[in-house]
């Protein structure tokens, strides 16, 4: 009752500050069994969760790096009058995309597509571009046209309207679109991010937004997004801040990596970590997950990287080491328990940083222990124990 009351409250602090409820969604790999799809389909669906941070002129690489796992989402609303969309807010990309009419694959009509003859503040732009995923491309075409998340009101906003999706796996998805919140340097060239629309046209109270991630999720509250400022009910001591070290995504350093009290040396030469609310699972650099995975005793199968539940309150604490403060991850956070499988929350990938650091991203498995704060005026990452 407190967190409704709270949220009431705080609906109130300012106009452009708002906060966003985030759904958790069911895992995708819960919702192709429930469609039965083969396992061996689940196999082939994994791809290097990497991929989507290479840059490139001719495609936008976009997310869907969560493997087969959950997704948090939330609602926004386009055109006028509104047509409402279930979208994931995604740190680790640029752009915004709905599904819409002019697609006819069994992907968009599954999900709610925009109509843009119903709306009369809509735009064409008519410029079309291909987003590449792992398993598959999304081409999508650029319109304009209003957007609104609850009291924010954003005009003449660039996004996609996609022309074809492929079925798998954008069918079993529980959200429609994808919007971004990284820096505009991996957005399409010459349009503004939502992000930068919402500053010029005064929509947000500060130049910065937060997340926080529900330790006990639910689908109707899997945690929150606020737009214009920080809620310091949702996490408590001192915030640590570490600076974006390339402003294409929300790039920051790592000095090291510690298994239990003892240091690894896989960032001697410095690491670099994404920090990614569009990949659920904590992702380590390739050439580290054999010994990872064989220092926490983990085993690979069918269900990911598995250890016995009974053994997890045993499993050693991992520790990030950002700004000189060392960020603890304890076992009863990264360790899934699905149905009494338990499963260690990791995924490799084979791509480095642009200067061939180690790369390691920081998804929703780390976000759930920290409270996290995006300050765009000071290119910086903060971070809170969550509460």
């Amino acid at each position: 009752m407190w967190r409704l009351v709270l949220a009431l409250l705080c609906l109130q602090l300012g106009e452009g500050m708002i906060r966003i409820p985030l759904k958790k969604g069911r895992s995708m790999r819960e919702v192709m069994r429930e469609n039965r799809v083969p396992e061996g389909f689940l196999k082939g669906l994994k791809g290097d969760p990497g991929r989507k941070y290479l840059l490139s002129n001719a495609v936008a690489y976009e997310p869907l790096t969560n493997y087969l796992n959950s997704f948090y989402f939330g609602e926004i609303s386009i055109g006028t009058p509104p047509q409402n969309f279930l979208v994931l807010f995604d740190t680790g990309s640029s752009n915004l995309w709905v599904p819409s009419t002019y697609c006819q694959t069994p992907a968009c009509e599954n999900h709610a597509m925009f109509n843009c003859s119903l709306s009369s503040t809509f735009s064409d732009i008519g410029v079309t571009y291909t987003l590449r995923y792992g398993f598959g491309d999304l081409s999508v075409v650029l319109g304009s046209d209003t957007m609104t998340i609850q009291n924010i009101v954003v005009k003449n906003q660039e996004f996609g309207l996609s022309l074809d999706e492929p079925s798998n796996p954008f069918y079993y998805l529980d959200f429609d679109g994808i919007l971004g919140m990284a820096y505009p340097g991996v957005g399409i060239s010459g349009y503004n991010t939502l992000i930068q629309n919402m500053m010029q046209q005064s929509q947000l109270t500060e130049p910065i937004f937060s997340f926080y991630y529900s330790r006990n999720p639910t689908y109707n509250y899997g945690g929150e997004v606020i737009l214009g400022g920080v809620d310091s009910q949702l996490y408590t001591g001192e915030v640590l801040w570490t600076p974006v070290v390339q402003e294409f995504y929300w790039k920051i350093g790592i000095e090291e990596f510690s298994i239990g009290p003892s240091a690894t040396g896989w960032c001697s030469q410095g690491c670099h970590g994404i920090v990614d609310t569009g990949t659920f699972l904590l992702t380590i650099p390739g050439q580290f997950m054999s010994a990872f995975l064989q220092q926490l005793g983990a085993e690979e199968n069918d269900d990911g990287y598995v250890v016995d539940c009974s053994s997890v309150p045993s499993m050693p604490t991992l520790y990030f080491a950002i700004s000189g403060a060392q960020l603890s991850l304890p076992p009863s956070v990264y360790v899934l328990n699905n149905d009494g499988v338990c499963s260690v929350g990791v995924e490799s990938t084979y791509v480095s940083s642009t200067n061939g650091q180690p790369l390691w991203i920081l998804g929703n498995v780390f976000l759930r222990q920290y409270y996290s704060i995006f300050d765009i005026a000071n290119n910086r990452v903060g971070f809170a124990l969550s509460a």
